[in-house]
C-alpha cells in the first residue's frame, strides 16, 4: 500500500484554506507516502500529475482533498487504485463564512476530512470482478402484448437474441383484441391501426427471436448474466432457455364488472367492459353493434367513467388506470360510425399524451355527447337500461337511456402472488394471532398463479406495490425491480396506455441489456453502477443468524448445505444493508466496510470538553442526503463547523457499532440521514432506509444505559430536495447540544 494524497487550490481553496497544513496533515496524521499541491488538480497537468505518481511512484491509494465525490469523476476516474475523496470545497469552504474569525474553524473542518480521507483509504482495497462472469447477449421476454413485442424487437435490434414467452396460441395479448387504437402520432384527432398484425409478422421473419407460444416459465434459477429458464408447454414437454436478463410483460386483467352491481356489473349482460364492447365491434366487422341479451342492434350507448377506480370503497381501485378516458372517447366513436348516439359521463376526463387533447377533440367533432356527472346506478328499464346520475353542471339529478352500457373498469396488473404474502402468514402463524392468519390465508387462496417461479428465497414472483403492480423506483429507476436483472414493462408496472407501454419496453430492453453488460463484467447495476466489488464474509465468525438473508431488499445472499451466507454476485447492488445487519461484524466489501467507515470516525481530530468545541458524526445516504448536502453548499447555505459527514452508500448499511465507537470517542450527536420509507419509499435500495430506522429504534436502550440523552442520536427521513432543510437539521443538533452539554466521554 501507498498512499499518495493531492490537494487542490482551484475553486478558492488556495485562498480559504492553508493547503500546506493539509499536505502536512495528510503525511503526519494520514501517514501519506507523499502528499502534493496543485492550482487546479481536475485539468490535464493536474490529472496528469498523479496518474505519474501511479506509474512511476508505485502509488496505489489515491487520497484527493479537492471537490465533493460527486463531482469531477471523469477527471478522477483512475484504474487499479482505491480512491478516496476529501470533500474541501462543498464540504468545507462553501459551508463556511469567508470571515477572519471562522477561518480556524474552517482549517479544523478541512484537516478534519483530510485525516478521514487518509483513514478511509488505509481500510480499502482494490476491487476486482470474481472471474466468473459471462456475456450472455440473450433476453428472456414473458409476455407476448404490445409492451413485450416492442422489448423484443428493440433488444433484437441492438443485436440480442431474444426467447419471446407467450402462455395464449398467438402474440398481441389486449392490444390483440382491440378494433382501433388511440393514435400515437398525428393526425392525433383520428383513431389509428393497432399496428399489432404488422409487429408479429415482424417478429415471425426476425431470426434473432424465437417465439414460445402456449407456453409458461415453470422455474427460473441463477443470476444476471446467467439465468436458467425452464419453459413448458401445455403438452408438458419443457427445455430450458440460457438468458442474460429477464423482462415481465404479462399485461393486464380487466377489473372484475361483478363486483359493481350498483352499476349493472353482473346484473345485465348490456352492462359490460371496455374490452368485452371491442369484442361486440369487431364482431360487428363495420357493420351495427349488437347488443348481447338478445342481438338487437344498438342505438344509444353510455360509457360511465372511473368504474370501480380512483374510489375508495373497499375492493374497488383506489388509482386511476389512466388509458380509460381516451379509451372511452375511441369506443364512443365506434358507437358513432355504426349510427348510435355515444354520451360519455365523467367526473374528471382525462387526455394524457401529446395528441390527447386533439383526440378528444375529434370525439367532440365526431357527434360525442360529454357529461359531467356522477353515476349512481345502473338499472334495467323497458327493455333497455336506465343510467341514474348527478349532473355536475346543472346539480341535478338526471337519467338517460341507453341499449348498452360501458364501464371503464381499469387495469389490474397480472404479476403473480405476492412473495411476501406467504411470509407474512409465516410470521402471523408465528406470532399466533388467528384472525390475520385467516386473512392472509384467505389472501393465499385467491391469489394468480406464479409468473416466473423464482427459485428466490424471498418468493417465486417480483415483490409488488400496495396496489399489486410490480415493484420498482417510480422516481429514479422505473424499469429496475428487486430482483436484479429483471425488469418489469407496461401495465405490469404500472398503469398506461399502449403508446406509454411501447416506450416503457423500449426502456426496459435497454436496461436489460445494460444489465447483461454490467454482469458480464462483474459490475453493478443501478446505482452504483459500474462498482465492482461485491460482499464477502468471515466464515469462521459468522454465528448463522440470517439476517443478511433475511434483510437483503435483492434476494442476493441464501444459505449454503451448512446454513452459511451463500452471496450471488450478480444479483447484488452493493447496497451494504447485509453489512449493516450483521451482528458481528465479519461482512465487507472490498472498498467499503465496517473498518472504511469506523476509522474515519475515529481520525476526527477530538477537542476535549473544555475547547467547546462539539463533533456531530453525520451518516448520510450518497443517493439523497449527500447530495442535497452538496447543493446547499452550491447555494451557500451555511451550517455548523463542527459536523463531519460521512457518505454511506445506504442507511441500512449502516452498523450500529459505528455509532457505539461514535460515542465512546467523544461525539457529542449523531445524525443519520436517509431516504424516505414506506409505501411511497425513495430509498435507492427499497428497504435501507427502513432497516436502518428500525435499527436505530433499538439505541435508546443503549443510550439510557450509558446514561446519555437520547436526543444526541437522530435518525431522519430526508430528500435531495431538502437543500434548506438538511442543513437547518444539523445547526438545530448543534443547539441541542448547547443545551445538554458536552459528551461525558470525550476524553
Amino acid at each position: 500500500m501507498k498512499i499518495g494524497a493531492y490537494i487542490c487550490q482551484g475553486c478558492e481553496l488556495g485562498d480559504r484554506l492553508d493547503s500546506g497544513q493539509l499536505a502536512t496533515t495528510a503525511t503526519r496524521d494520514g501517514k501519506a507516502a507523499l502528499a502534493k499541491e496543485h492550482p487546479f488538480l481536475c485539468n490535464a497537468e493536474g490529472v496528469a500529475m498523479i496518474q505519474n505518481d501511479i506509474d512511476n511512484e508505485g502509488v496505489n491509494h489515491l487520497v484527493i482533498g479537492a471537490c465533493s465525490r460527486r463531482a469531477k469523476t471523469e477527471a478522477f476516474n483512475f484504474e487499479n487504485v482505491t480512491i478516496s475523496r476529501a470533500n474541501l470545497r462543498e464540504g468545507v469552504i462553501w459551508v463556511r463564512p469567508d470571515t477572519d474569525e471562522a477561518r480556524e474553524l474552517t482549517q479544523e473542518m478541512a484537516d478534519d476530512y483530510i485525516r478521514m480521507a487518509c483513514a478511509e483509504s488505509k481500510s480499502m482495497k482494490i476491487p476486482a470482478a470474481s472471474g466468473e462472469q459471462e456475456l450472455t447477449r440473450e433476453l428472456l421476454v414473458v409476455g407476448g402484448g404490445i409492451s413485450g413485442m416492442t422489448a423484443a424487437i428493440e433488444a433484437s435490434k441492438a443485436g440480442y437474441k431474444v426467447d419471446l414467452i407467450e402462455k395464449s396460441g398467438a402474440l398481441g395479448g389486449v392490444a390483440g383484441q382491440l378494433v382501433k387504437r388511440v393514435p400515437a402520432k398525428a393526425p392525433y384527432n383520428e383513431m389509428a391501426d393497432t399496428g399489432i398484425a404488422e409487429m408479429a409478422a415482424a417478429i415471425e421473419a426476425d431470426g434473432n427471436i424465437s417465439v414460445h407460444l402456449n407456453s409458461s416459465v415453470t422455474k427460473t434459477s441463477g443470476a444476471p448474466g446467467r439465468f436458467e429458464v425452464e419453459v413448458s408447454t401445455e403438452s408438458g414437454a419443457t427445455n430450458t432457455v440460457t438468458t442474460g436478463s429477464i423482462i415481465q410483460a404479462t399485461g393486464f386483467n380487466t377489473y372484475d364488472i361483478n363486483k359493481l352491481p350498483e352499476l349493472g356489473g353482473g346484473q345485465s349482460p348490456d352492462v359490460v367492459d371496455q374490452l368485452t364492447f371491442e369484442k361486440l365491434v369487431k364482431e360487428a366487422n363495420g357493420g351495427a353493434i349488437k347488443r348481447p341479451s338478445d342481438g338487437k342492434e344498438i342505438s344509444n350507448a353510455v360509457f360511465v367513467q372511473c368504474a370501480g377506480q380512483r374510489s375508495e370503497k373497499e375492493g374497488h381501485l383506489p388509482y386511476c388506470s389512466g388509458h380509460c378516458c381516451l379509451t372511452s372517447i375511441k369506443q364512443a366513436r365506434y358507437a358513432k360510425e355504426a349510427g348510435a348516439d355515444a354520451t360519455v359521463i365523467f367526473t374528471d376526463l382525462r387526455t394524457p399524451g401529446a395528441g390527447g387533447e386533439d383526440f378528444y377533440r375529434g370525439g367532440q367533432e365526431a357527434g360525442v355527447s360529454f357529461s359531467k356527472g356522477e353515476v349512481s346506478e345502473v338499472v334495467s328499464a323497458g327493455g333497455g337500461l336506465e343510467v341514474k346520475y348527478k349532473d355536475m353542471i346543472l346539480n341535478e339529478d338526471c337519467t338517460i337511456g341507453a341499449d348498452i352500457v360501458v364501464l371503464a373498469t381499469g387495469m389490474v396488473p397480472n404479476n403473480g402472488p405476492d412473495p411476501y404474502l406467504a411470509q407474512d402468514l409465516k410470521a402471523a402463524e408465528e406470532a399466533e394471532d388467528e384472525s390475520l392468519v385467516a386473512e392472509l390465508q384467505a389472501k393465499v387462496e385467491v391469489a394468480p398463479p406464479s409468473v416466473l417461479n423464482l427459485d428466490y428465497r424471498q418468493g417465486t414472483d417480483l415483490p409488488h406495490l400496495k396496489h399489486g403492480f410490480s415493484d420498482s423506483h417510480f422516481i429514479c429507476f422505473p424499469y429496475e425491480t428487486r430482483r436484479t436483472g429483471i425488469y418489469a414493462a407496461g401495465p405490469v408496472r404500472r398503469p398506461m396506455d399502449m403508446q406509454q407501454a411501447q416506450e416503457d419496453a423500449t426502456g426496459a430492453a435497454l436496461k436489460a441489456i445494460q444489465a447483461c453488460e454490467n454482469a458480464s463484467q462483474g459490475r453493478a447495476a443501478h446505482p452504483r453502477s459500474g462498482d465492482l466489488s461485491f460482499p464477502t464474509f468471515r466464515i469462521e465468525g459468522c454465528t448463522q443468524c440470517k439476517r443478511c438473508t433475511v434483510e437483503c431488499p435483492f434476494g442476493a445472499i441464501n444459505e449454503d448445505e451448512k446454513g452459511y451466507p451463500q452471496y450471488n454476485e450478480s444479483r447484488c447492488r452493493r447496497c451494504g444493508t447485509c453489512m449493516g445487519a450483521c451482528p458481528v461484524r465479519v461482512i465487507s466489501f472490498e472498498n467499503y466496510s465496517v473498518e472504511t467507515v469506523g476509522q474515519q470516525l475515529k481520525n476526527v481530530d477530538m477537542p476535549d470538553e473544555f475547547d467547546e468545541k462539539p463533533r456531530i458524526l453525520v451518516l448520510a445516504c450518497e443517493n439523497d442526503a449527500y447530495p442535497a448536502l452538496d447543493m446547499a453548499a452550491m447555494n451557500r447555505t451555511e451550517y455548523s463547523s463542527f459536523a463531519r459527514v460521512i457518505p454511506v452508500r445506504c442507511l441500512g448499511s449502516v452498523n450500529t457499532i459505528w455509532v457505539t465507537d461514535a460515542l465512546n470517542s467523544g461525539y457529542d450527536g449523531i445524525m443519520l440521514m436517509g431516504c424516505q420509507k414506506g409505501d411511497n419509499y425513495q430509498c435507492h435500495f427499497v428497504k435501507g432506509s427502513e432497516m436502518a430506522h428500525y435499527r436505530m429504534s433499538k439505541i435508546d436502550d443503549t443510550l439510557q444505559s450509558l446514561n446519555l440523552e437520547q436526543e444526541r442520536v437522530a435518525t431522519y427521513e430526508v430528500s435531495i430536495t431538502d437543500t434548506q432543510r438538511i442543513p437547518q437539521l444539523i445547526n438545530e443538533m448543534e443547539e441541542t447540544i448547547e443545551k445538554i452539554g458536552m459528551s461525558p466521554f470525550k476524553f
